[in-house]
């Protein structure tokens, strides 16, 4: 099972700390940004970090191949307002994931903002042409749960982007449970969920999968994660998705909530990760998580 969460990715030790905070929570891949995801302030990247990083990695069986970067929430390719900027900074952006050796980078398709989808699928292929040029990384299009003006809220809008990108070997998608849960899709019947995906995109292009539990009812469109088997897809569910034969090679991350008490919040992927390992739930998950780093 090549199971992880999201870690942080700071100027004190950049790389190198991503991999030790991985380490911490039992995991064997990990997702970070490269920096904020809501601004373009951006680190140099330092080698001796990434250097170290790797030594560890290898040394913890973690393959860079598993590992995902996650590009910023402020690339928007849906809407031509932003186009000069938006393919500018991802140019940017997976150039420093070259620098840091690794090939795989989630992206938002975007939001049309008002233009409709039609016309925001035909800018996000334009840029995504502009952008997947002369590099070995891979984009991976993020299902979407269809708030607000979302494109990439279905497998055919997903479809129709992958069908313009002239590129096919660097475009895949990641499939955020949460994400299609609130955009319809019933997740209890996973495997009549991959093969509805493999019927209209393909399995092969299924690169990774956020594993998230939900706030909120099918196809309430909200996009509100939920700790593990603690929101309404549930956690034997979740279980079902990532102990599923088809899927056993595609990295699995965790984006669940931090745990809040009265004076800070904690992160919950070691105590997740646990229980997905043990397949049972703990209904004790807060209380622990809290108790554990206090």
């Amino acid at each position: 099972m090549i199971i992880g969460s999201h870690v942080s990715f700071n100027k004190n030790n950049q790389l190198l700390g991503s991999v030790k905070e991985c380490i911490s929570y039992g995991a064997n891949t990990f997702m970070f940004y490269t920096g904020a995801p809501q601004n373009t302030r951006r680190i140099p990247i330092e080698s001796k970090y990434t250097e170290e990083a790797f030594s560890l990695m290898k040394e913890n069986n973690i393959d860079p191949v598993n590992v995902i970067v996650h590009a910023p929430y402020i690339v928007n390719l849906a809407n031509e307002n932003n186009f000069t900027f938006s393919i500018s900074f991802l140019k940017d952006e997976i150039k420093r994931v070259e620098e840091l050796g690794f090939d795989k980078v989630v992206l938002h398709p975007g939001s049309h903002v008002g233009i409709g989808s039609s016309k925001a699928i035909e800018n996000i292929v334009y840029c995504l042409n502009q952008v997947l040029v002369d590099t070995p990384v891979k984009i991976l299009l993020e299902t979407m749960a269809g708030k607000g003006t979302e494109v990439g809220v279905n497998f055919n809008e997903i479809k129709e982007i992958i069908d313009g990108v002239s590129n096919k070997q660097n475009i895949g998608v990641c499939l955020d449970t949460c994400h299609i849960h609130d955009a319809g899709y019933d997740v209890s019947d996973f495997d009549s969920v991959l093969a509805e995906f493999d019927k209209i995109i393909g399995l092969d292009k299924l690169l990774c999968i956020h594993i998230n539990d939900s706030k909120n009812p099918i196809g309430a469109h909200k996009d509100r994660h939920e700790n593990i088997g603690y929101g309404h897809i549930g956690f034997d569910n979740l279980i079902n998705i990532i102990y599923n034969d088809k899927i056993k090679d595609v990295p699995k991350i965790l984006e669940t909530p931090y745990v809040k008490d009265d004076v800070d919040s904690y992160p919950p992927y070691k105590f997740e990760i646990e229980m997905i390992k043990n397949k049972k739930f703990d209904d004790n998950l807060y209380r622990n998580v809290i108790d554990f780093y206090k």
